[in-house]
Parts: structure tokens; C-alpha cells; sequence
């Protein structure tokens, strides 16, 4: 879809981004002098945090859970991996601008956090922390605790929107999606922008549902579908201390598992394409088709190995139809990882435009200023205006001529504007 303005951006979602029955949200901002910088003396304006709290009515057995495989998480991954493993779900409590990594005393504050929340929801289950924002720096425990009564009393139902609003740290606009699933729905709102390379999940992602679904057929459907949709992008190739994708069901509505898992692969398909979008100084979405691959993880690799390429990165945002560089990108990882490609099998097209064939380029000046016009028409305005203006990708084709797998990956150009935001992220 086309937007023209933030206004028609949100009341799109506002319309269309709903919170299954059985599930209530509150958000809540508070104040902070970060310690890291009052040590130092530079005290200057107070730190603005938001808190959002996403509660069930009733606590549920039906939910699971995929974290970051960075070998240096943050405090809430370490304890959401000990949660998964609890008999009840009742709600979860996230934080923007700090994430609670690597730093003093940072499992415990996360703890006393989540404890206090589980103290104040009504039921018998567990409340998942998730912080995300700048890693070292230490939580405002103090000033989290004592806004936690006035945030679990104002939960309501309804609109996910403000919820999807408030988890945001350098995202310009939010992401919140509502699919139907049978007779129920499925709403999912996520955060991310910049340290997007996922590996089984990925940035802070939280899908609920209203289906009714076992825990075991939850966990299997999730997985699939995060195979196929947050692992499949990349916005900057680094992966997060902080990545936690979970569902959870209230189990109210009737659905067929297939068409559940139709519709979940649906939404989390459009959320992660909508991360890419929504990345930091992205100025085109890059969509890699890989067909003919040995197995599909060997398309995501190949696909992966292209939209990650800084040099087809920089060439893309340029709107310079500089393919060589795709070709550069392609052998470099089969070089390396020992995929012995077969250059007169291997094809490459973008768009409607066939670029490589037969081991030979299909390059003229006609096609040059073709590619560039159609680079041009998918840029996206930068800095971003707060909303996706459109949906239009860089469609890459690639047969790599081994086989009769597919496999699709979404990543982000290299502007100007993705080095300034992380050059003055703390700033």
C-alpha cells in the first residue's frame, strides 16, 4: 500500500491493527538521568523511557518463544530462555532506550522487574521481560518500579497501536499488523531498524492470537514461520544481543492448523519486510528470489550474500545499475563457502531485465538507463517522513542452476543517513 502522510499511515493501523480478545495493553513514559553520564558529570536533560505492558486475561499454557544466538545476550534473553520452559504465560513487560546488556547487576534488575509486574497482574503465570536501546548503560529500576502500579492499572483492550508505538528506539514509524485465521485473528507489532541479521529471530517481535492451539503445535508453527520470514532479512548484517521473537495464544477462536499457519506466515512475512523498510537510512528494499538452489538454506546463504554486499548496498542506493558488483558478491560467498557453481547455469535478472546468462553479461546502454530509472522509482525518501510512502522493492532474480529449491531474502541499500543515525546514536 501507498501513504501520503503519518496521519493516514497510523489511521490505517489504528483501523486495522487489533488486539485479540482476551489481550490488553498499557503504555506509560518516565524520566531518568542515565548513571553512566552523571558519573561523568554530563547530566544535561533527563533520558525519556517508555514502558508497554501486554497482559492476558487469563494466563496461558499456549506460547513460545525463539532468542538471539549472539553469544553476548542481554539480561532478559538469558531469563526469557529460563521462562520458556514455565507452565503459564500471563503477560510482558518491555522498555525502549536502555537494553539491559552486559552490564552490573543487570539480570537481577530485570527480575525485580518482571517479579513486580507478575505481583500486580491478577493469575497464576510468568511475565516476560524484553528491554532493548543502548547496550552497557544500567536500568532506571527505581524509576521503572514506581511507575509499574499506575501502567497495570491502565491496561485495555482494543487497538494494538499504541503498544507498537511505544516499543520503538530509532524505528520512524511503527509496525503493527492484524490477519483473520478462522474464526479468530492474529496481531502482531514489532521494533527494529539498525543490528538487523537475525538468526532465529530477531529484533523484538510479539505475535498474539486468539486461535485456540496446543503449546507443541504453537512452538512447531512459529518456528516455520520465522524461518521463512525474520531470518530471511537483514538490514546492516549484525546480529542483536537483544533479539526475542514470541506468540502467545488466548485460545478463544476455532482454526484448522493449516490455515493458522497460513495466515501467521502471512503476518510475519509483512512485519519483516516491514522492518527492512523501516531501517535505519534505508533508501530501497532489495528482494532476492533464489530458485534452482541444493537446499533452501543454501538460497537464504546466496541471497543473503548479495543484499549484504556493501558494495551492491552503496551501488543500489546510488540508483547505479552497477550489476557487476552482484556477480562480485555471488562468487565471493561461493568462493569461500566451496559451492562449486557452474557460471554458464547461474542467471541473474532484476526486475523484468535479464543481466547474466550462459557465464557472459547482457549489458547494453539501452538497459543501463532502464535499470536506473527502475532504481529510482523504488528509492524511498530520506530521512524517512515517518511512514512507509510505498512498497515497492528492488526485485532481484537468481538461479544458481543446482538444484530445484527456492528461497526469498529481503535486505536494505547503505546511505549516508544509516552511518549518521549510528554515529550519533547515543548522542
Amino acid at each position: 500500500m501507498n501513504f501520503t502522510s503519518i496521519e493516514e499511515y497510523e489511521a490505517y493501523l489504528e483501523r486495522g491493527a487489533i488486539l485479540p480478545e482476551g489481550v490488553s495493553s498499557s503504555r506509560c513514559a518516565l524520566s531518568f538521568f542515565p548513571k553512566e553520564l552523571a558519573v561523568a558529570g554530563e547530566t544535561g536533560k533527563p533520558y525519556q523511557m517508555n514502558l508497554t505492558l501486554l497482559s492476558l486475561d487469563e494466563p496461558t499454557e499456549s506460547f513460545s518463544a525463539l532468542f538471539t544466538r549472539n553469544a553476548f545476550p542481554g539480561h532478559p534473553v538469558v531469563i526469557g530462555r529460563e521462562l520458556v520452559r514455565e507452565k503459564r504465560l500471563k503477560g510482558l513487560i518491555i522498555n525502549n532506550r536502555i537494553a539491559n546488556v552486559e552490564c552490573p547487576g543487570g539480570y537481577e534488575k530485570s527480575q525485580k522487574i518482571r517479579k513486580r509486574t507478575e505481583e500486580l497482574l491478577p493469575g497464576d503465570g510468568v511475565v516476560f521481560p524484553f528491554s532493548t536501546g543502548i547496550i552497557g548503560w544500567e536500568l532506571p529500576v527505581d524509576e521503572m518500579l514506581a511507575a509499574l502500579p499506575a501502567l497495570v492499572e491502565s491496561r485495555k483492550g482494543g487497538s494494538a497501536l499504541a503498544a507498537a508505538r511505544s516499543i520503538m528506539t530509532t524505528d520512524s514509524f511503527p509496525k503493527a499488523f492484524t490477519v483473520p485465521a478462522g474464526e479468530g485473528i492474529i496481531t502482531g507489532i514489532c521494533k527494529g531498524a539498525g543490528m538487523i541479521e537475525p538468526n532465529l529471530a530477531t529484533m523484538l517481535v510479539f505475535v498474539m492470537t486468539d486461535v485456540a492451539i496446543s503449546r507443541e503445535d504453537l512452538g512447531s508453527c512459529w518456528e516455520e514461520a520465522c524461518r521463512s520470514s525474520f531470518n530471511r532479512i537483514s538490514v546492516d548484517s549484525d546480529q542483536s544481543t537483544s533479539d526475542t521473537a514470541l506468540i502467545f495464544s488466548t485460545n478463544r477462536k476455532k482454526a484448522g492448523r493449516g490455515e493458522f499457519l497460513a495466515a501467521l506466515k502471512e503476518i510475519t512475512r509483512r512485519m519483516a519486510q516491514n522492518v527492512v523498510r523501516n531501517g535505519e537510512g534505508t533508501g530501497h528494499v532489495i528482494e532476492v528470489a533464489v530458485e534452482e538452489a541444493l537446499t533452501e538454506e543454501e538460497g537464504a546463504s546466496a541471497g543473503k550474500a548479495l543484499v549484504n554486499s556493501p558494495l551492491t548496498k552503496s551501488a543500489v542506493y546510488g540508483n547505479d545499475p552497477n550489476v557487476g558488483r552482484l556477480i562480485q558478491a555471488l562468487g565471493d560467498w561461493a568462493g569461500n563457502a566451496g559451492i562449486p557453481l557452474d557460471r554458464n547455469r547461474v542467471s541473474l535478472a532484476m526486475g523484468d531485465t535479464d543481466l547474466y546468462r550462459n557465464g557472459a553479461f547482457l549489458l547494453d546502454s539501452e538497459k543501463e538507463a532502464r535499470l536506473h530509472r527502475y532504481l529510482k522509482e523504488r528509492a524511498l525518501p530520506l530521512p524517512s517522513p515517518g511512514f512507509p510512502v510505498h512498497e515497492n522493492n528492488v526485485k532481484i532474480t537468481l538461479r544458481l542452476g543446482r538444484g530445484s529449491e527456492k528461497s526469498r531474502v529481503w535486505g536494505s541499500d547503505l546511505s549516508c543517513d544509516y552511518v549518521t543515525i549510528n554515529a550519533e546514536y547515543r548522542s
